[in-house]
Order: C-alpha cells, then sequence, then structure tokens
C-alpha cells in the first residue's frame, strides 16, 4: 500500500509538471496531463521531452538538436536529431502556429530505435509536400535536451502510448528449478494430505464397526447426528481429518522464500569486489526471483564484443590496394603527440597511386555517423593553427569513432557536419567540403553503410565501409586478392576488419537512385524491406579501396573467468556476428580454445564442398568415436591423453540446420547437431544475426537433458539471447544498457561473472534448499505425531 501510495505521488507529480503550448501564436504554460495528440510543444535546452514530438524546428539554423537518451536506453552521448525539411526554417511562435501539416504515422509500439510516418506540409493552395519521417525525426519522452536553445514539436503519441511507457511492461515471467521443484512437492505433500485424511476416515469406521468398543464420552453423537445419512457423515469426518492435516502444506513458505530471495540479493548488490572503479558502477539485480537459479548453470551463452573484449577500439593499420599504412602514434607501443599528419604515414615500398590513397582516407572522413562534441573545437582547428588535436568524436559504434581518429593521425581531418555540407582538412591544411546528399544507414543484416556525397568539383560519390563478406561480393574491380589476404591475415590476429570501397555516380544515375530512395522512405507498410531493396540496386559495381584493421583488446581477467567456469563442469557458448578468423582468434586468446584442441568446423565453405547431411555425419562420427575411447581412458586412468574438440559454425549453416527439410521436418540434422555440440568442450557460433543466438539458446534450452542456460551480453543485439536463456545477464557496456535493461542481472565487467556464479550462485542455491527442506521437514514433523495419535483417542480428531 505504501508503495503504491509513492507511485500515485510520483505520477501526480508528473502529470502536474509545467509544459509550454503555442496556442493562437503565442505561448501558453499547462499542466502536462492536458497535453494532447496534436498540440505544438516548446521544449527549453536541459528539459525532458513529455511526450513523443515530432521534431519541426529548432534555435540551430541547420535544423539540428542534440538529444541524451541516458534515461530510455543508458547511452549517455548526444545524439543528433533532424527537423522536418520544410519546417525547419520556422523560429518564432507566429511562424509555427501558421503551419498546416497532416501527420500519417504507424501504432505506438514499443521499439525506441523504429518509427515509420509521413508529414504533408501544405503551401498555401498548392499540393501538399509529402515528407518522410523516421526515428531521426521523432524526440522521445524522458530524453533530454542538450547543446540546443529550444526547439519546436508536434505532440505524436501521448500518456501510455509513448515508447518509454510501453517499454514499462513487464518481462515474461522466468521461474527458478527450484521453485518449479516445489510446487511439484506441493502437489506430492497434497497427495499425502488427502491420502492421510482417507486413511484416518476409513480406519475410524472400522474401529467403530467393532460393537465391544465403546465410544468416549466426549465423542459421543447426538440422536439426528447417528440417524445423518453414513455418506454424509463420512465425508464431514475426512474433511475434519483435512483440516487437522492441513498443516502439512507448508502455505508460509512462499511467503518466506520471496523475503530470503530479496534479502539475499543485497549481498550481491553490496559486493564490494563486485564493484567497478573505472565506470563507477556494481552489480544490479532486476530478477531476485532467480538467485538460485544462478548455482546451477550448465551452458553460459556469450557476446564477444564488448562482453569478452573491451569495446575499446584502436586503429592499427589501413590496407590500400595491397599496400599497408600504420600510423606511427601506436607504433612499438608508444604514443607520440608531436607528429603531423603527413608524417604519420609508413607504408610499404611502392606505395598505390595518389588519388586511390586519397579517395580511401576520404572515404573513411565521410562514410560514418560520428558527431564532433563541440562546435568550438571546429574554430579552435582554424585559429590554433589548424591543430588536428582540438576534435572530440562521438558515436554510438566505437569502431566508426576509432576508424575517424586514425584516419585524422595518417593526415586527413573530419571536421563538423554543417548547412548539409562535410567538412575535413586535409594534409595540405586545407578544407574541402562535400556536400551529404544521402545517407544508406547501417543494419545488422546488410552489415555495411554508404553515404552519397558530392564535391566541390561537381563529382558525386557512394562510398561504403563494411564486413569483408558483405563487400567482396558486390565489388568488379581493385585489387581484390591482395586485399583479401590481408584482411584474413589481420582477421587471424583477432584484429577487427573493414572494407571500404567506392563508385562514382552520373547525374542521371544520383536522380534516379535518389528518387527511389524517396519513394521507399515515403512507405508506410514495409518500408524496411523497400528500402533493403533499394539499397540492393545502388550499393552494387563497387571500386575497392581498400581495408581497415581495428583492435579490441581482451577485458581483464576474461581468460581466468572462462577457464574457472570451465574446471566447475560449464559449457561456455561465445555467439558473436564477427567474422570466423577474428573470433577464434579472440578464442584461443580467452582460452576457450586451447593449442591442443581439435576444431571443427561447420561452415558455409564446408558445406559447399560436401552435403549438410555428410558433413554432419563426419563430424558426429568423429566425436562419437572419442567419446567411445574417452570412457575406456577414463577407466583406465589416462585421462590426461583425452582429446578435446572445439566447434565453430556459421550462421548461414545454423540456418540450414534449423531450416525445415523437405519431409516437413528438421528434428534429424538438430539432433545430430545437439550430439556433436553436447561432445565439444567449446563451441563458437559466428556471423550470428540477433535471432540466431536465441534460436541457439532455444535450442539447448529444450533439448532432452534441459539443461540451466545462461545468457551474457552488452548490446541491443544480444537482447533476444538474454530474454530466451533461464538466466539473462547484462554488461554495463558501452554500447547503451538495452542489453542491461532486459536481462534478470547486470554486471559492469565479463570477469565478475566468476563470482556471480561460483561463489554468489552457490551459496543462493544451498540456502534456498536447505530452507525448502527445512519448511517440509517441519510441517511433517508437526503432523505426523497427530496422524499417530488417531490410533489412540479413537479417530476422534482430537
Amino acid at each position: 500500500g505504501y508503495e503504491d501510495w509513492l507511485r500515485h505521488k510520483a505520477d501526480n507529480a508528473m502529470n502536474q509538471c509545467p509544459v509550454h503550448f503555442i496556442q493562437h501564436g503565442k505561448l501558453v504554460r499547462k499542466q502536462s496531463r492536458k497535453l494532447r495528440v496534436g498540440d505544438i510543444v516548446m521544449v527549453k535546452e536541459d528539459e525532458t521531452f513529455p511526450c513523443d514530438l515530432i521534431f519541426l524546428s529548432s534555435s540551430r539554423g541547420d535544423g539540428t538538436c542534440f538529444v541524451t537518451t541516458a534515461s530510455l536506453d543508458g547511452e549517455s552521448s548526444h545524439k543528433t536529431y533532424y527537423a522536418v525539411q520544410d519546417t525547419k526554417a520556422f523560429h518564432n511562435e507566429q511562424e509555427i502556429d501558421a503551419l498546416h501539416a497532416t501527420i500519417e504515422c504507424e501504432q505506438p509500439q514499443p521499439d525506441l530505435y523504429k518509427f515509420v510516418g509521413r508529414i504533408n506540409v501544405y503551401h498555401d493552395r498548392n499540393e501538399p509536400t509529402a515528407r518522410p519521417l523516421g526515428s531521426e525525426n521523432l524526440l522521445l519522452r524522458g530524453a533530454t535536451l542538450k547543446n540546443t536553445e529550444k526547439v519546436f514539436g508536434v505532440a505524436i503519441y501521448t500518456g501510455m502510448e509513448t515508447k518509454m511507457a510501453l517499454n514499462y511492461q513487464a518481462k515474461s515471467q522466468k521461474r527458478s528449478a527450484v521453485e518449479k521443484s516445489m510446487n511439484v512437492f506441493l502437489i506430492v505433500y497434497l497427495c499425502i494430505l488427502i491420502s492421510k485424511a482417507l486413511i484416518n476416515t476409513v480406519l475410524k469406521y472400522v474401529w467403530q464397526s467393532d460393537p465391544f468398543r465403546d465410544e468416549p464420552w466426549y465423542n459421543q453423537k447426538t440422536e439426528p447426528e447417528r440417524k445423518r445419512n453414513l455418506f454424509l457423515r463420512a465425508f464431514t469426518d475426512f474433511l475434519a481429518f483435512m483440516v487437522l492435516f492441513n498443516y502439512i502444506i507448508p502455505v508460509s513458505m512462499y511467503v518466506t522464500v520471496e523475503m530470503q530471495k530479496f534479502l539475499g540479493s543485497y549481498f550481491l548488490t553490496w559486493d564490494e569486489e563486485m564493484f567497478d572503479e573505472d565506470t563507477g558502477e556494481g552489480p544490479l539485480v532486476n530478477t531476485s526471483d532467480l538467485n538460485e537459479e544462478l548455482g546451477q548453470i550448465e551452458y553460459v551463452f556469450t557476446d564477444k564484443t564488448g562482453t569478452l573484449t573491451e569495446n575499446n577500439m584502436e586503429f592499427i593499420e589501413c590496407c590500400i590496394e595491397g599496400h599497408v599504412y600504420v600510423p606511427h602514434v601506436i607504433c612499438n607501443g608508444q604514443i607520440l603527440h608531436d607528429c603531423t599528419g603527413i608524417d604519420m604515414i609508413d607504408s610499404s615500398p611502392g606505395g598505390s597511386g595518389k588519388e586511390r590513397e586519397e579517395l580511401f582516407f576520404r572515404a573513411l572522413c565521410l562514410c560514418h555517423t560520428v558527431q564532433v562534441k563541440d562546435d568550438d573545437s571546429v574554430d579552435g582547428l582554424k585559429k590554433n593553427h589548424l591543430s588536428r588535436r582540438s576534435c572530440i568524436y562521438i558515436s554510438s559504434s566505437p569502431d566508426e569513432v576509432a576508424l575517424v581518429e586514425g584516419v585524422q593521425r595518417l593526415g586527413y581531418t573530419y571536421l563538423r557536419l554543417k548547412d548539409n555540407f562535410m567538412e575535413i582538412l586535409n594534409r595540405e591544411n586545407n578544407i574541402e567540403k562535400f556536400e551529404l546528399l544521402e545517407v544508406l544507414s547501417f543494419d545488422s543484416v546488410r552489415r555495411r553503410m554508404s553515404v552519397i556525397v558530392k564535391s566541390s568539383t561537381g563529382d558525386i560519390f557512394l562510398f561504403c565501409k563494411g564486413a569483408d563478406s558483405s563487400i567482396f561480393p558486390r565489388v568488379k574491380e581493385g585489387k581484390i586478392d591482395q586485399i583479401r589476404s590481408r584482411v584474413e591475415r589481420n582477421a587471424v590476429e583477432g584484429l577487427r576488419t573493414l572494407c571500404v570501397a567506392y563508385k562514382k555516380l552520373t547525374a542521371e544515375e544520383y536522380s534516379n537512385a535518389q528518387k527511389l530512395l524517396q519513394n521507399a522512405k515515403l512507405a508506410l507498410q514495409d518500408r524496411e524491406k523497400k528500402l533493403a531493396e533499394v539499397y540492393e540496386k545502388i550499393e552494387r559495381d563497387f571500386i575497392l579501396l581498400g581495408a581497415t584493421a581495428v583492435e579490441d583488446r581482451l577485458q581483464e581477467k576474461a581468460a581466468d573467468t572462462i577457464e574457472a567456469l570451465q574446471k566447475a563442469g560449464i559449457k561456455v557458448w561465445v555467439l558473436t556476428g564477427d567474422k570466423m578468423e577474428t573470433a577464434a582468434a579472440t578464442c584461443y586468446a580467452c582460452k576457450l580454445f586451447r593449442r591442443n584442441t581439435q576444431i571443427l568446423e561447420l561452415t558455409t565453405k564446408k558445406i559447399e564442398e560436401q552435403s549438410l547431411h555428410d558433413v554432419l555425419f563426419d563430424l558426429s562420427k568423429t566425436v562419437l568415436r572419442h567419446n567411445g575411447s574417452l570412457t575406456r581412458d577414463t577407466f583406465s586412468g589416462l585421462s590426461t591423453d583425452m582429446q578435446d574438440y572445439g566447434l565453430i559454425i556459421d550462421g548461414a549453416a545454423l540456418s540450414l540446420i534449423m531450416k525445415p527439410r523437405q519431409d516437413g521436418s528438421s528434428g534429424n540434422y538438430r539432433e545430430l547437431f545437439l550430439e556433436i555440440c553436447r561432445n565439444c568442450s567449446a563451441v563458437l557460433c559466428c556471423r550470428m544475426a540477433p535471432l540466431q543466438k536465441a534460436q541457439i539458446v532455444k535450442l539447448i534450452k529444450l533439448s532432452k537433458e534441459h539443461p540451466i542456460t545462461l545468457a551474457i551480453g552488452d548490446g541491443a543485439n544480444d537482447v533476444s539471447m538474454i530474454l530466451e536463456a533461464h538466466v539473462g545477464i547484462g554488461i554495463i557496456g558501452k554500447e547503451g544498457r538495452q542489453a542491461a535493461r532486459n536481462s534478470d542481472y547486470a554486471i559492469p565487467k565479463f570477469k565478475h561473472l566468476k563470482k556471480m556464479l561460483l561463489v554468489h550462485g552457490h551459496f543462493y542455491y544451498v540456502r534456498i534448499s536447505e530452507l525448502v527442506q527445512y519448511f517440509f521437514y517441519k510441517n511433517v514433523c508437526f503432523i505426523f505425531p497427530q496422524f499417530l495419535y488417531q490410533f489412540f483417542c479413537g479417530f476422534s480428531q482430537q
């Protein structure tokens, strides 16, 4: 009741917050509870948006604003939002009030990062101008306006229809194995209760059937009771015995167990060894119902980037047409601050053509969504003799920041995006301007992003960067073999690689592409699908420029943690979207795979050489042959010579395994796959889409052994597997807090998983199991003497 009153008080405070509306060309101050869809609202700097708003205009000349969404997804970086093209020039209340427009949008849905709509702006009596609306135009309730004096927006979702409110919905309830066993034992004890009552009822009438036994005076029945129907009397006695023995059912146990779990969760949050000083974060318990489950984990499914690694990217090298360029600032592990851009290149002999080299650096400076933190820094670049160390870059992707900072050390500095022009400072300290025409955003399916820009000379370029598997099939020209060789070498060393390509567009080609993009963006139904089809048409026939290599270091004590979990009998699987060579190198570094581990591959390349059935059958024969010798070796004391197997599978192979066959069943392939996995000490799943990660977890969770599973990750792409596993753990990382918000527990670093499972989980399980056993034992001890006493009191329910 007290908690409800606090919630009621907080609701009132929120509903009575003042909001500035525009009515009849003037600002009017009202309470937020009076906000309605279609109202135009003004929000000032450092204020929180009262509802979901379509961004109309801002005090900034370019029609942008900066917003932090820390209260929604935990990302503290400033995100850029864009006003509607036709309204961004409106800067006062009168202009905004004179606006005539209609908005069409989708039904409210909880995804913070998706929005599809269309605005029709009416100019005088002309036909309306239609503009697409996306997530970049939607200012979310709960977010805060930063570095912008004021913005105007129209309310599109209010109250419980806002995305923040829709995300209040509770996740599906998870129940621990102990709780499930408690329910089973409860049914058993209910059967015992009924059995005891039946036995005593029968024995009572057997005892009373003997005419030589006089009924005690205190149990004698009245005349009406003696004449009552026998069945009715027996039923009444049965209920009386049920009341007498009902203490065998531990009603108070559930309350006590809940209190024990709730108070026990503080042992985890109070643990100083699990507090991370670098981030100032400690462990969080979102679901105390699963405490004891931490001590019963059999499978751990972990993400790689940001979970096993630091997600702190550092630019190592780039390869342009087969020639390698290395910034001197990271040579020999030393950071040099006094170098100029021109001196920061170390290329192999006979460097590539200057034109391709400059195109590559320009591509890295232009093909991204990085923001420059402070505009004053850019002015400082011009005033302070073009110092290249003034720019501070911000992006939701650490890879992009690393690439922009890396190319800065190689002589090209990205300055800013102003009035839709991207500015670059080249090696000669001259500023180059490129008009940003289109951005083909990155997504996890395409695994690439592109920009279309126009140079000052009028040339139109399409620059694209992405995973090698996404770029190489779309390249028609360039030194593909040399660059592919370098990419594979870097991947084996555990570096994250990206390929860069470009093509020139004629004015006609760009015009056609623009029309296709505009039509797809204006679609209200299947917009994402239509955009993907357009992207596929545009992103082809590239000229390959080169590749980049970025290092993502392994987290502190990640290897020790995995080793400890494996010694405890827990199987560890790594599920990542990264390429196979990079992921395998990380697995060796963190001791998931050892030097004596025999690697079994179940990849697309392998399946191309043989059929899927043959590959699965060969692998199962290999591991099962070893499994047969394993038993003999164990009993003969030769277990130290056992062969260790590790499996590598990619997303395409998994799709084939999970795909239903022509006879309508994929069960045989799944069973073969599971049999192989059971006999491998470690499994690496690479090139995995988010839903495939969840598929893997579900496959193991529903296997015939029904093992207890745990999934751990740090990004939005890990949420699906975190929700699927018995226990979900989020890392409070650099990719926002989507994983931490959707998890059952959150920890600062992967190394904290060791103590969480092997210490806290163990003690949680011991405590809860002893408590439950004590309750059942206590109740049996309380009732059993009552049962025996009935033989001495004539079964009189005394």
